[in-house]
């Protein structure tokens, strides 16, 4: 019997360990290629939006990357629902589909300089495509992964899908710093830039066929033989008062708290030291490497104490860090930059510091998307509110720090902004956010 239940217990390893892979395989090729554009924001504005002023075409560009982010709800409203009714499995391949179409196609557009206004206009046009993608994808991925992970440690199982936007990063990060390297300034401008998006194709091509692999999950599978799913889940999660209220501590304290810290200080930082404090690319893209490894494992540890001590304690600390921690941090980078020469070490470890309040929260995030909301609508009920707070809050956190500063002056006025909706979050979630960790799911 012992045996019988060990092998049984191995093969459920395994095929997480499958799911896992595939659907962190394919999460990771859509933060790829959708913060791809978010690394060349700086590249892309005389490219495409060419104008005297520096400032202005960065604001452009920036602009551009939130149109992608603000169309995101929109995908997650359908895709979600799709996902609630005719399974999880079947909308990824869609999406990851539409992304890969829409990445790919940015590798071969024309610049403003060849032919003229059509250039912004088809860019952005691939944007709201990447954008309407990601709203299918991000938050519906954590559904499936965490209803495929059981009862235990679902904190720790799915903290890996949260270090797929880190990685997704890093990958970009990476790959453009070596075409820098080996590049000419004029070179990568010239056609440099669009390398990462013809690898995609390659990455697209492997993600499909590693999705083609998935299962369906056992929660919704059971539903479809009972006939308990939903045909109208968006309609259904706005009527019942207590899926509307977790819908917005979801929105408001988890989703939008994290997509602040991640586009805080996985985004914006890099945006900040370039153009802010005018520190060589070359360097802030080793400091970005920096801090981006020490957060894979901060994640994963977060997501594993959230399973000792529960899911909410550690997501409000992350929020209270966070908005403890934002300006002091920035101060500093803006003193080490005024020095005669840029300390390194100091610079690397005041990143890896900023990382920790984004673990915190972001580490037990997945977990609680899904644990949320009953199995019947979970799928629309997370991924709305997930994406419209990724979206319209942290997509468009860089462009409206970037105003705030330039209208004021001053470098560091915008900072403001995700300081103080930090707190705000963190009050709120202190005073209504439920704990889950022992949520059954198939509920």
């Amino acid at each position: 019997m012992n045996e019988i239940s060990t092998l049984d217990r191995k093969k459920e390893a395994k095929s997480y360990r499958k799911v896992a892979s595939a659907a962190c395989f394919g999460t990771f090729l859509e933060w790829y290629d959708f913060l791809t554009f978010a690394t060349l924001a700086v590249t892309f504005g005389p490219l495409f939006f060419p104008s005297s002023d520096p400032a202005a075409s960065l604001l452009f560009s920036l602009a551009t990357f939130g149109v992608g982010m603000v169309v995101r709800p929109l995908g997650a409203a359908y895709f979600g629902s799709l996902g609630d009714r005719i399974g999880r499995r079947p909308v990824f391949m869609i999406t990851i589909a539409l992304m890969g179409f829409a990445t790919l196609a940015v590798g071969f557009l024309p610049t403003y300089a060849q032919i003229g206004i059509a250039a912004p206009i088809m860019l952005v046009i691939l944007r709201l495509l990447q954008g309407l993608s990601a709203g299918g994808e991000i938050g519906g991925s954590a559904v499936f992964l965490t209803e495929h992970a059981g009862d235990s440690n679902r904190g720790f199982k799915t903290s890996f899908l949260s270090t797929m936007g880190p990685l997704g990063i890093l990958a970009s990060t990476l790959q453009i710093a070596l075409l820098q390297f080996f590049l000419t300034p004029e070179q990568f401008q010239e056609w440099g830039w669009r390398v990462p998006f013809w690898v995609s194709l390659v990455l697209f091509v492997i993600a499909f066929k590693v999705r083609m692999a998935l299962e369906e999950t056992p929660i919704f599978t059971e539903m479809r033989k009972e006939n308990k799913r939903s045909s109208s889940p968006l309609m259904d999660n706005f009527r019942d008062q207590e899926t509307r209220k977790r819908m917005f501590l979801l929105f408001f304290c988890i989703s939008a708290g994290g997509a602040v810290l991640f586009f805080c200080m996985q985004v914006y930082t890099a945006i900040f030291l370039k153009t802010a404090l005018g520190i060589a690319p070359k360097t802030v893209d080793a400091l970005s490497i920096t801090a981006t490894l020490a957060l894979l494992p901060l994640t994963i540890l977060a997501g594993a104490i959230s399973d000792r001590v529960g899911r909410r304690p550690v997501v409000i600390s992350g929020l209270i860090i966070g908005a403890l921690a934002i300006l002091p941090a920035f101060q500093f980078l803006q003193y080490l930059a005024a020095a005669v020469q840029l300390n390194l070490l100091l610079a690397g470890f005041t990143l890896i510091c900023l990382s920790i309040p984004l673990a915190l929260v972001v580490g037990p995030q997945i977990a609680l998307l899904a644990e949320l909301f009953p199995a019947r609508t979970r799928n629309s009920a997370a991924t709305l509110p997930h994406n419209l707070a990724a979206g319209w809050i942290g997509g468009m956190l860089p462009f409206i720090v970037t105003w705030l500063n330039k209208a004021t002056g001053n470098n560091l006025a915008g900072l403001w902004y995700p300081t103080l909706f930090l707190a705000t979050a963190a009050i709120v979630a202190v005073f209504y956010l439920p704990e889950t960790r022992d949520v059954n799911l198939a509920k």
